[in-house]
């Protein structure tokens, strides 16, 4: 038995929700340990469909421990808002199915303030955030001046917070002609929820190394994809924390010791949201129906994905930099029925042929995808549940895909329903 880390392989949204549903049923513990609620996740329990963007997807399932640690900044309303959300739907939560790290940083009204005005002002150069303050939070993190969940708890020592924080932020609302923010307004709105945050407030490193101990099984979600690190991916167009799975231990207070594989999701096509290079997109008619076929809107923003053909050199550096023991290919069905089909498998760059995506801004908006190109299939793979209901060069395109990412494929999805599903390897177990 060991526990499972859960990453997306590409620019996020690449069917996390389902996969990580369907392993944490098997799952005693599901960690959510970077971003926000800028990330969401779409899970099919039965009849019902759970949105989820802060709350783990253990959540809707019973007797199981859901955790948000210390790495994930927290809208507290956000929270709150979701809460409420899955009750009406009939998903008990409480202290006891949920636990929020005490040393999480808060997103306050400020930093979605900033947030926006950043974006305003950028322009054309817009990074494409969500506008959601998760980036002006994790600053402040870093910077070392962000309130934190234990900061409810001591009225006078988080109204001395607030006071230097917004001192800081004001300066630059002002420079960019916004109004300024209010100190007074924030801390009465902080006190007021305080009471229905602090319950779920906990020492969560102390609950895992006590859980892993008793030998439970511990399932580690991220959020968006290993490419929008910040550290590691096509920057500045990244979010703003570290989506590789060696965040998993640090967000979540463990070590990495605790985590035995690291389960890499990736669509069989590619899509983007917002702006930044993506050089195997495609802006014709094939990428439009990649689009409709995929059902292509973001869970969280609602706005159009870019689409374009699986790229090869971005998932393989995306494994080695993450650690990827292995892939779950999802979405296989939306190309059925292309006459023909191309994978983006080398780049050029200034006439020379690079087998990795550069870190430079000029360089990634300079390459040019390097396409091996392979015969499509009548049949249909939408529902099958195992290789042999695979037409065969379906079979085909997923051995060439493993060839050149250097990784198998453990999972196989073919549809959004959680049963539709080829299984190589348990990761839990195999």
């Amino acid at each position: 038995m060991r526990n499972v880390a859960v990453v997306g392989a590409q620019w996020g949204d690449e069917g996390k929700g389902k996969i990580v549903d369907w392993l944490s049923e098997q799952a005693d513990v599901v960690v959510r340990f970077q971003g926000g609620h800028n990330a969401g996740h779409t899970l099919v329990v039965g009849n019902k469909t759970y949105k989820l963007s802060l709350l783990p997807s253990g959540v809707v399932r019973p007797e199981k421990l859901s955790v948000i640690g210390a790495g994930v900044v927290v809208d507290p309303w956000a929270l709150l808002s979701e809460i409420e959300t899955v009750q009406e739907l009939g998903v008990a939560v409480s202290p006891e199915s949920l636990l929020l790290a005490d040393n999480a940083t808060l997103i306050l009204a400020v930093h979605r303030q900033i947030d926006k005005a950043r974006e305003a002002l950028r322009g054309e150069r817009k990074i494409g955030t969500t506008g959601r303050g998760i980036g002006p939070a994790y600053e402040d993190k870093v910077a070392r001046r962000a309130v934190r969940v234990s900061d409810l708890d001591d009225a006078d020592d988080l109204r001395r917070k607030l006071e230097e924080l917004y001192a800081h932020h004001n300066i630059y609302l002002k420079a960019a002609g916004e109004p300024e923010a209010s100190v007074d307004e924030a801390f009465a709105d902080l006190t007021e929820i305080a009471p229905r945050i602090l319950p779920f407030a906990a020492p969560v490193w102390r609950h895992l190394e006590e859980l892993r101990r008793r030998d439970r099984r511990i399932l580690f979600e991220g959020a968006q994809g290993i490419m929008l690190d910040v550290d590691h991916g096509t920057y500045p167009y990244v979010t703003s924390s570290n989506t590789v799975a060696g965040q998993a231990a640090t967000g979540s207070g463990t070590g990495p010791t605790t985590i035995g594989y690291v389960l890499g999701i990736t669509k069989a096509y590619t899509t983007r949201v917002g702006s930044g290079p993506f050089p195997s997109e495609l802006t014709d008619e094939i990428g439009q129906q990649l689009g409709e076929r995929g059902h292509e809107f973001g869970t969280v923003t609602g706005r159009k994905r870019r689409c374009g053909w699986f790229d090869a050199v971005m998932v393989r550096q995306a494994i080695k930099t993450a650690g990827i023991t292995g892939i779950a290919l999802t979405k296989l069905d939306v190309l059925d029925g292309f006459t023909e089909l191309k994978v983006c498998d080398g780049y050029e760059l200034d006439g020379k042929r690079i087998d990795y995506f550069p870190s430079g801004g000029r360089a990634q908006a300079s390459v040019r995808p390097i396409y091996r190109t392979l015969e499509g299939w009548t049949g249909s793979t939408r529902g099958a549940r195992s290789w042999a209901d695979l037409p065969g060069n379906a079979v085909k395109y997923i051995r060439l895909i493993e060839e050149l990412i250097d990784a198998p494929v453990s999972m196989l999805s073919t549809s959004p329903e959680r049963e539709d599903t080829i299984l190589v390897k348990n990761p839990f177990l195999d």
